[in-house]
């Protein structure tokens, strides 16, 4: 890891910026990250010389336990609320005093689970000049993927990737291109400890209820229906493992823990008391009881996949949110803004969960936004429901994965049963109907899904879902012949003007037949041009 006054130089992937930060980066600049935890809260502040490489400033963990007593209750306790409020107060002042000119601060499973988590968000706000939000384990896991692809070299292999909080653990599949599969599981470090802990301090008691609680543990068998390059963990309990575990770091500063070893440890953490593994091993004191359980669930993993080691990378939320920070505000080198960025990882992790047609689904994105943009005037629509129509258009089709018959309404299901980063429940239900209406019947008051929104909420349903089937039909037959598109909306027509490989006649054929739902929604008639100028 990174230490103070060291200089960091990493390989970064663009997206998400935070509160407070300016339009653009002028380097050099200081920015800030901080984590929320259910178990500690950190802040990591560095002054970046450019995209990528920076320099640590300050590198702090408050021993905060948030998770005490949520995962039991379902609220924050209000003396440990007080004192996380306290510490952002001063992360607060530290940041004003290091002119951190852009941060981004968020909080994880404790605040995102607990009735009471809004409340405190307001608080941070209010009291500690923090814009604090609550991110979903997609995003989570997003984020680290950019912290752990930054430190290695992922090659052509497939990775398991797994980072263990106090409240959850995150578990993905991933690669050099991003997240193929993900998944977040409820079984964090503190969620265990204080669902199991208890009858008193026996030590061998609580092992074996972990063992046997842990035991219950599976991923989807697609991640081991292939080879894997290795086993990639993250967290402060994995980084305690690698180094009671002797693990020597390579010259990348990266740690390799053979799980044999990682099973010796489990013995003999089990055998010590909590006192014991504070006096004997050095532990701190917020370590020392959670450890076991982070150690178990790791191990765990690592005999589902089959690994002969783990490898420990020494980089976490705290990292990925800082370079994901700052490379938006340096901008992307594919010009997409940080939210294009953030909505197509995730719902390509997704959309690949699915076994979807990817190539399809990126290039009806595109002819999406294209007309989306270019009909701005007509549809007067914002950022946000250009956010929803990406999602939508990226997950048409990700219903064929239960049946193609009726695959639209499988996608409305699957959407909305997600964990899609960056948007609310509110907005998913949205991208999920959108998805839904790309074929067949346009929306009905009879049907539920549509008759939950609001009247509001179905006006950008019925908008958005015309311009999808627009661009689903120019690839009707999957094979992506339509390179772009001009639109053009004139006394009661739009014109599509169709630029591609071919005649284009049977994408103009299909076009005519899905404009009806722009008629609804626009009070438009679609007049389609082939490449040469000839009506479709």
């Amino acid at each position: 890891m990174a230490k103070k006054g060291t200089l960091f130089r990493k390989k970064v992937n663009p997206s998400r910026g935070g509160e407070s930060r300016p339009t653009g980066a002028n380097f050099p600049l200081r920015a800030a990250a901080i984590d929320v935890g259910s178990n500690a809260i950190r802040m990591l502040v560095a002054e970046f010389g450019g995209p990528g490489e920076y320099r640590t400033l300050v590198n702090t963990r408050e021993a905060i336990r948030l998770g005490h007593g949520v995962f039991l209750t379902g609220k924050l306790v209000p003396s440990v609320a007080r004192e996380a409020t306290a510490a952002l107060s001063a992360f607060r002042h530290r940041m004003d005093e290091l002119e951190v000119t852009a941060y981004r601060a968020v909080a994880t499973s404790a605040i995102r689970e607990s009735t009471n988590g809004h409340e405190f968000l307001e608080r941070a706000q209010r009291e500690a000049g923090i814009h604090l939000e609550a991110i979903n384990g997609s995003e989570e896991g997003r984020l680290i993927y950019r912290a752990v692809r930054g430190r290695l070299d992922l090659g052509l292999g497939r990775w398991l990737l797994a980072d263990l909080g106090g409240g959850s653990i995150e578990v993905s599949l991933v690669d050099s291109s991003g997240i193929l599969w993900s998944e977040s599981h409820t079984m964090g470090s503190v969620r265990l400890l204080e669902e199991l802990a208890g009858g008193g301090g026996d030590p061998g008691r609580l092992s074996r209820l972990l063992a046997e609680y842990v035991d219950t543990l599976r991923i989807s068998l697609g991640v081991t229906s292939g080879p894997l390059e290795g086993y990639v963990a993250t967290g402060g309990n994995i980084e305690a493992l690698a180094q009671l575990g002797l693990a020597k770091p390579g010259p990348d500063g990266v740690l390799r823990l053979p799980l044999v070893a990682l099973e010796a440890l489990i013995e003999q953490l089990a055998r010590l008391s909590y006192r014991e593994r504070v006096e004997g091993l050095g532990l701190r004191e917020d370590r020392a009881d959670v450890i076991l359980p982070a150690a178990m669930v790791y191990a765990k993993l690592g005999r589902l996949v089959g690994a002969g080691e783990i490898v420990v990378p020494c980089v976490g939320l705290k990292e990925g949110v800082l370079l994901d920070l700052v490379d938006g505000l340096s901008g992307a080198a594919d010009g997409k803004s940080r939210e294009e960025r953030q909505v197509e990882g995730g719902s390509l992790a997704l959309g690949r969960k699915y076994l979807f047609d990817e190539a399809h689904a990126r290039h009806v994105a595109r002819l999406s936004l294209s007309l989306f943009d270019q009909l701005a005037s007509v549809h007067n629509l914002g950022s946000n429901e250009r956010r929803i129509l990406h999602a939508a258009s990226l997950l048409h089709d990700i219903g064929s994965f239960v049946s193609y018959s009726g695959h639209h309404k499988h996608s409305l299901y699957l959407i909305a049963h997600s964990n899609l980063a960056g948007f609310s429940e509110r907005d998913l239900l949205v991208v999920a109907n959108v998805a839904r209406y790309h074929r067949r019947s346009a929306p009905k008051a009879q049907h539920e899904a549509y008759a939950d929104l609001s009247a509001s909420e179905k006006a950008v349903v019925v908008r958005l879902s015309s311009i999808l089937r627009l661009a689903d039909a120019m690839d009707r037959e999957h094979q992506q012949r339509v390179y772009s598109v001009k639109a053009e909306a004139r006394e009661g027509l739009l014109v599509l003007k169709l630029e591609g490989q071919g005649d284009l006649l049977l994408e103009g054929w299909s076009l005519m037949r899905k404009g009806d739902l722009l008629k609804k929604a626009f009070g438009l008639e679609l007049e389609v041009a082939a490449p040469k100028g000839e009506k479709a």
